[in-house]
């Protein structure tokens, strides 16, 4: 009997990735990462490491910006990307919420969600969109109660909320998640993050999640990956990486000695990041 365990059912593979822009600015050099199916992954890491432009080359994006995977492979429900459309993506079941929210701000709230049911055209075996919209309201009732409203007078909260609900009234797989606590105030990103923890407890949603705050981002996540200058250089559990003695000083602002601190503050900052010796 074969005691080896099973291979993980992946939702997504990217595997060892280049990506440049404009022909000659390489942002991402080998980057490889996976997504099981049914959970959700941190990828982490400071400004400029190249989470977004990851999040970008799995949807289809990077073309918009002069952007092009150069080498490896992306795939996504057990097929490659590469000759997909975004467009085409959304309508197999994945989904990009991206940093900055980008509602529809002259339609209403019910009309953003109602623009969001294009990604159901040709599919079968998904839920009328009625139901869809009764799930968004149920999970964001604040949504509900602003339905009629323009969607340019939300809160950044609010809006964010719209961009997570447009989303799930696409009936995605994998739902790619680009800063979503990006300047929202303490409150609403813990509420935010405990919104998307129970879609994915209740619906099964995947979800590649990108997030400054890695703290709250570990706190959901089941693994997790950190990025630096377009390489994964650290990935494992969730609760591992929220031990490990390096993430907590350099990601988590936790120092040996417990008191808050700073990563621009050490002097040696990239000689003591031991997993890049």
């Amino acid at each position: 009997m074969d005691a080896r365990a099973a291979p993980p059912d992946l939702v997504l593979e990217v595997n060892n990735i280049e990506v440049v822009y404009n022909k000659v600015v390489q942002v991402l050099r080998g980057l490889s990462l996976a997504v099981p199916r049914g959970q959700i992954v941190a990828l982490l890491g400071s400004n400029g490491a190249g989470k977004s432009t990851t999040l970008k080359a799995v949807s289809g994006l990077l073309a918009l910006e002069d952007g092009e995977v150069e080498a490896g492979r992306i795939v996504f429900d057990g097929a490659p990307t590469e000759r997909l459309a975004p467009q085409q993506l959304v309508r197999r079941g994945l989904s990009h919420v991206m940093e900055g929210r980008r509602v529809f701000e002259d339609l209403t709230v019910e009309e953003n969600l109602v623009a969001a049911t294009y990604a159901l055209t040709g599919r079968t075996g998904v839920a009328p969109a009625s139901r869809n919209f009764d799930d968004v309201y149920a999970y964001f009732p604040r949504l509900h109660e602003r339905r009629k409203g323009l969607a340019g007078y939300l809160s950044g909260g609010e809006q964010q909320m719209l961009a997570i609900g447009r989303a799930l009234v696409a009936q995605p797989q994998l739902i790619l998640l680009d800063e979503p606590s990006l300047g929202l105030s303490p409150k609403l990103v813990e509420d935010i993050f405990t919104i998307i923890a129970r879609i994915n407890a209740e619906r099964g949603t995947s979800m590649l999640l990108v997030e400054q705050n890695a703290s709250v981002a570990l706190a959901i996540a089941h693994t997790g990956y950190i990025m630096e200058s377009g390489k994964v250089v650290i990935d494992g559990s969730a609760e591992r990486l929220a031990a490990d003695p390096d993430v907590r000083e350099f990601y988590l602002g936790v120092g040996g000695s417990g008191e808050s601190r700073s990563f621009r503050e050490l002097k040696h900052y990239k000689r003591r990041k031991r997993w890049l010796s």
